[in-house]
């Protein structure tokens, strides 16, 4: 079994009062190729960075084969990054590029005259040594910058989206490159992406990671085939999210229909249910446990991608089998076809405070409620924030109170009104009939609300709330 070479416990950063990594635990082993994989701004590069020593945890530790490195400058630390900008010296020839380090180091002329052979070797460039940095291609900058990384011979290397300059093709053919070096190399690999077919096609663990915080961690085959929530199911190739509930152990209801499930989960739990396009089966409308209506067929060169009407939910498909949009067909699913997860957010629930205008203010806003519900058998006196129970009169403002709100019961708009709060979109998942949005406010709260109608990540809205969805609790 491989010893852990690095471990990262209870890391957390912060950037002038934002948290940009929180409650970071990851060990790595010794020659693991390990991808950090997410959107852009979930904090994977600022991971890697405090790896590497140019940022400093402000929590936490990082430990290098046991010892605590949260605060050694890079150069004390045996490990080497390479760029998305390679950082290449356009004064320098290939050789004295890839031999920099070594000079530093004040190796000896024919030491250093070897490992810059040998490391040309490994990327595949060897009788380059004379050439100019300019005359050079993206991809053969991309295995310089390695072969200058390699060539110290660190215990660790730090690629931070090293294809992203490189075009489509040229960067498949450098996934490989590097899954190949790497087995060759027998080093330690930690690597960030966005792209989840990079992550996929050459990592042995993936941490998809998303707002700062790991959401899992697995093989490739472990996160796509059972994704842990609906963010990485729906990050993580294709996929079909629909709301569901457990009919009984093992058989789950979305869609309006039963399915038999290998997930043995109570009866009644509310859940989210995955299936990927590929694991539903294109059949007769008799045959199949459902039916729908062909919206669209898309070749793709090995399979046609073809979205169906089932009620008001979307269903998509990839199947070697066409379809013609208004047919009628069935769909089946197999048990195993079937992934079933805990549900998402299913009610808000905030710190507020009552105001003396008698609204509950928290998450940046100030809304009309119900004040009667924080004493039993209380009615709402003539003063904004007054209520009459047991016949006397109390005045609630100032009181600290839990609000919690449905996340059905939220619903957005582009109006900007007095005393709503407001925010920005930063992300959301189609599931199958309407969309979840995550709105982040002012105040760094969070409202999880459902659309029917789609917005664009990034949508700076306001947040309307019935007064008879606000549920208040006494602190």
């Amino acid at each position: 079994m491989r010893e852990n070479i690095i471990e990262l416990r209870n890391i957390k950063k912060v950037f002038d009062d934002t948290v940009v990594v929180d409650d970071f635990n990851l060990t790595v082993k010794k020659g693991e190729f390990v991808t950090f994989l997410g959107p852009s701004g979930c904090g994977k590069t600022t991971t890697l960075r405090m790896i590497a020593g140019f940022e400093f945890p402000t929590e936490g530790e990082i430990l290098l084969n046991g010892k605590d490195i949260s605060s050694l400058p890079p150069n004390l630390r045996p490990i080497n990054t390479v760029f998305q900008r390679y950082a290449l010296f356009p004064h320098l020839n290939v050789y004295d590029n890839v031999a920099f380090g070594l000079n530093l180091k004040k190796l000896p002329k024919s030491v250093i005259n070897e490992k810059v052979k040998n490391v040309l070797e490994v990327v595949d460039l060897e009788g380059f040594e004379k050439r100019r940095i300019s005359t050079l291609s993206g991809g053969q900058q991309q295995r310089i910058a390695i072969a200058r990384a390699i060539v110290n011979e660190p215990d660790i290397l730090l690629l931070d989206e090293p294809l992203g300059a490189l075009d489509l093709k040229m960067r498949k053919e450098m996934q490989l490159e590097l899954k190949s070096m790497h087995e060759q190399l027998g080093i330690t690999f930690i690597y960030v992406t966005h792209d989840q077919e990079e992550a996929l096609t050459m990592s042995d663990k993936i941490v998809v990671m998303s707002d700062g915080m790991i959401q899992q961690t697995g093989t490739p085959e472990e996160i796509y085939n059972e994704p842990k929530n609906a963010f990485v199911a729906d990050f993580i190739g294709e996929s079909n999210i629909f709301e569901g509930r457990m009919a009984a152990s093992m058989t789950v209801e979305f869609c309006k229909t039963q399915f038999p499930c290998v997930d043995n989960v109570p009866k009644d739990t509310r859940v989210d249910v995955v299936v990927r396009p590929e694991d539903v089966i294109i059949t007769t409308p008799e045959e199949g446990q459902i039916r729908g209506v062909v919206d669209s067929a898309v070749f793709k060169g090995m399979y046609y991608e073809i979205t169906a009407l089932c009620g008001d939910n979307e269903i998509v498909i990839e199947s070697t089998r066409n379809a013609s949009p208004g047919q009628e067909i069935g769909m089946k699913i197999d048990p195993d076809g079937i992934h079933v997860m805990p549900a998402g957010v299913l009610m808000n629930v905030y710190d507020g405070v009552i105001t003396k205008d008698g609204r509950a203010a928290f998450a940046g806003g100030e809304y009309e409620c119900d004040l009667t519900q924080l004493y039993e058998g209380s009615r709402q006196s003539g003063e904004c924030s007054v209520i009459t129970a047991g016949g006397e009169e109390i005045d609630l403002a100032g009181t600290y109170v839990t609000v919690e709100v449905p996340v059905k019961a939220v619903s957005m708009s582009d109006e900007q009104k007095e005393y709503r709060a407001s925010g920005n979109i930063i992300s959301f998942i189609y599931k199958g009939n309407h969309y979840n949005y995550t709105v982040r406010t002012a105040t760094e709260e969070d409202f999880v609300l459902d659309e029917d109608d789609l917005w664009n990540e990034g949508d700076h809205v306001s947040l309307m709330i019935p007064k008879d969805e606000i549920i208040l609790k006494r602190k």
